[in-house]
């Protein structure tokens, strides 16, 4: 098929590895970044929570427009679209495109102010509605959704495959326990406290010093966020990885519950939530906690018996890929569902 794909360019954000992934699945790929378009992007994405996208809507309607006179597409994949409203999907169904939305945020959610509202004013002229949370399927459907698919989250296996360690790797990535991942209010308190009870960590992300407990953090904390290559290494090069949710975004598990055990360097160590524990079975494909004091109490056991480290590891590999939580498999059930076919994917929910 001939797709309009709408959603982040970043090299190496999970809307490009979706991209990607329809390529690799035989897709004739056309890709628009909306918020290439606009001014400032970084004071744009600031402005969007207080004021939403509205005012920039003639903007990207024109990019739209201008693909659509150049080419013919068979199907439109908006990936997020906090940026799209009526106006766009109105531009996309005139041209005869089925429209399919997939959202791996938590656009119903009141986190983000006014960033989704064109989103929500639109989700009635969406074909089929993607969402990765059980509540985001009611949500969906009571702002006139037609019809709504909710996935798990998954990893990309070609930019999450190991890598092949040099020597130079292991020095600069070695870690104990890591995150990797940006500063949530809910953040600094939990790492402040596992930093003062011994556990070894290292973090690695954006906006850390934002948090009040920056003085602890600061000794732990190893950088900005890292992609690509770098992520990975930094993963693999880990025993711990820690997998820490969004409450803001109502995480029940997040796509690092895919892609640390694709990985297969460190025991992934989350919280333990309903999702994870249907995922994985408990101290043997992963390791999950409840509050602060049990993840360093399993921080500890870990790093202490690499036998169990390794056994968990490769279990852990056995059951992500078991479930078929790759892209690619995930987006080709998506694409048969919206064609008229029913689902066998295991995570995959009509």
């Amino acid at each position: 098929m001939k797709i309009l794909y709408i959603g982040d360019a970043f090299q190496h954000s999970t809307s490009t590895h979706r991209a990607n992934a329809l390529r690799r699945l035989g897709h004739e790929i056309t890709h628009i970044n909306p918020r290439a378009t606009l001014p400032h992007w970084r004071i744009v994405g600031g402005l969007s929570v207080r004021l939403g996208y509205g005012i920039f809507a003639p903007l990207i309607n024109q990019v739209v427009k201008k693909a659509l006179t150049r080419q013919t597409f068979d199907l439109a994949w908006i990936d997020a679209g906090s940026e799209l409203g009526p106006a766009v999907y109105h531009l996309l169904r005139r041209s005869g495109l089925r429209i399919i939305n997939y959202n791996v945020d938590d656009p119903f959610s009141s986190r983000d102010g006014r960033k989704w509202n064109l989103y929500r004013k639109s989700v009635s002229l969406q074909d089929l509605t993607v969402v990765v949370r059980e509540e985001n399927v009611a949500e969906a459907k009571a702002a006139g959704a037609r019809r709504v698919l909710r996935v798990y989250r998954s990893f990309d296996p070609v930019a999450h495959s190991p890598v092949e360690l040099t020597e130079g790797d292991r020095i600069k990535w070695n870690s104990k326990v890591s995150f990797i991942g940006t500063w949530m209010p809910e953040r600094g308190p939990f790492m402040a406290s596992l930093i003062k009870q011994g556990v070894p960590l290292s973090i690695w992300g954006d906006w850390w010093q934002k948090a009040p407990e920056w003085p602890v953090i600061q000794k732990v904390w190893r950088g900005y966020g890292i992609y690509g290559r770098d992520f990975v290494a930094a993963t693999q090069c880990s025993k711990v990885a820690l997998g820490l949710l969004s409450k803001g975004n109502r995480d029940l598990h997040t796509t690092r519950s895919a892609e640390v055990p694709y990985i297969a360097g460190p025991v992934f160590c989350a919280e333990r939530t309903r999702e994870h524990s249907y995922m994985y079975k408990e101290n043997e494909e992963a390791v999950f906690w409840e509050n602060v004091d049990e993840c360093a109490t399993q921080c500890f056991r870990l790093i202490g018996d690499e036998t169990l480290q390794r056994r968990i590891v490769v279990n852990g590999r056995r059951r992500v890929e078991a479930w078929q939580l790759s892209n690619d498999a995930i987006i080709q059930d998506i694409l048969k569902v919206n064609s008229g076919g029913v689902s066998q994917h295991p995570l995959v929910f009509a």
